[in-house]
């Protein structure tokens, strides 16, 4: 099978028969315009889309994006000995360093490559992995990190160690599967242990004062500083990130999707203190990026609010399941989330430095918690 690879810029720039070869864009990720308003919106991205082509059609299609990251950033919050840290660190000159994701770099899932339905997938995916090397080779970068791959998948995708990767696992998302008798908010929380209802209750109890708003484009064009603002918050108190995504995507986001990406503000007292995000995607509701004002959080549970207003936006749309992303677990876990393993693969760009980053990820384990029972 003679499988060759092209790669694009922009999304303009991508023929439209492409898209309509691979047949992906009935999912939301995978269409040129989601694309698009994270590349018009986050300048300071370079981004690359891959398409493997067998005799003129597309077959396969990959997410690029280069960033730079500070090397402190990425171990400061991973188990390692001290004297490990010192030579991952040195390594790397303490310095930032240009990473090559292959995937969605803002979102927590497998949404950076597709396979078109009846191709050979192995040999697809190896294709993809050959682009990728062809891209790193003529980028002045150090790393790769192709991103986030379901256990049912690693068939396919365990061939990227034959390209000298090391897989290592991330934290899971959380998923809440939505039973579909529930047809409000009290089925969900009477589904609940009495202790697990009592919490939720709880915290619908302690944010009512919080006025609640459906934001319009305007709104988030509106509210933009502030929103960006509040997102820095939480980014602040994550233990890693890769990249701060500009809120312009916001805009562009809910101007083409309208109700199917939602973005819900927090208000105390009129000041914008809270905001949660979403997309509709078929029968899944994903939870996007959320901003939080930590100071007025404990005494108003914006954050358990939050997670009760997933809850409640996942039985509206009547979804089949939530995706609440990655991060604060063992809390999601008291709503019925259940964890959904992620593999990640990582090479250096460099044989030598490749060996000691595979030392390195041997040492890297996820956080573990304790993963509640909450339904009956």
């Amino acid at each position: 099978m003679s499988l060759n690879s092209e790669i694009f810029k922009t999304v303009d720039s991508i023929p439209k028969f492409y898209w309509d070869s691979l047949n992906c864009t009935n999912n939301i990720y995978y269409s040129p315009e989601f694309l698009k308003a994270f590349e018009i919106a986050n300048t300071d991205i370079e981004f690359n889309y891959i398409f493997i082509l067998k005799d003129g059609e597309a077959v396969a299609f990959a997410n690029t994006q280069i960033v730079t990251i500070g090397i402190e950033t990425i171990t400061k919050n991973i188990a390692m000995s001290h004297k490990l840290r010192n030579i991952v660190n040195n390594l790397f000159c303490n310095n930032h360093i240009k990473v090559l994701f292959c995937g969605n770099v803002f979102l927590s899932g497998e949404y950076g490559t597709f396979l078109k339905e009846g191709e050979p997938k192995v040999e697809t995916f190896k294709a993809i992995a050959k682009a990728v090397k062809k891209l790193y080779c003529c980028k002045r970068l150090s790393t790769i990190f192709i991103k986030d791959f379901e256990d049912e998948s690693l068939y396919i995708t365990d061939h990227l160690k034959a390209f000298d990767y090391a897989s290592m696992h991330v934290e899971p998302n959380m998923i809440i599967y939505l039973d579909p008798t529930w047809k409000s908010f009290e089925d969900y929380t009477s589904a609940l242990k009495s202790k697990y209802r009592v919490k939720a209750n709880r915290a619908d109890a302690k944010s009512e004062l919080l006025e609640v708003k459906n934001f319009s484009k305007e709104d988030i064009e509106f509210y933009k500083d502030v929103l960006q603002s509040l997102y820095q918050n939480t980014i602040d108190n994550a233990d890693f990130n890769a990249q701060i995504l500009n809120l312009n995507t916001y805009t562009h986001l809910k101007n083409t999707y309208k109700d199917n990406f939602i973005v819900k503000g927090y208000f105390l007292d009129g000041k914008l203190v809270g905001f949660l995000s979403a997309m509709q995607n078929a029968d899944h509701l994903d939870a996007h990026f959320i901003g939080i004002d930590y100071s007025n959080n404990k005494e108003y549970a914006i954050y358990p609010r939050i997670l009760n207003d997933y809850v409640r936006l996942g039985i509206e749309t009547k979804s089949s399941q939530i995706n609440l992303g990655r991060t604060a677990s063992e809390i999601k876990s008291t709503l019925g989330a259940q964890p959904k393993t992620l593999t990640c693969y990582c090479r250096h760009k460099y044989a030598l430095p490749n060996k000691i980053l595979k030392q390195f990820i041997k040492n890297v384990h996820i956080k573990t918690f304790k993963q509640h029972q909450p339904f009956k």
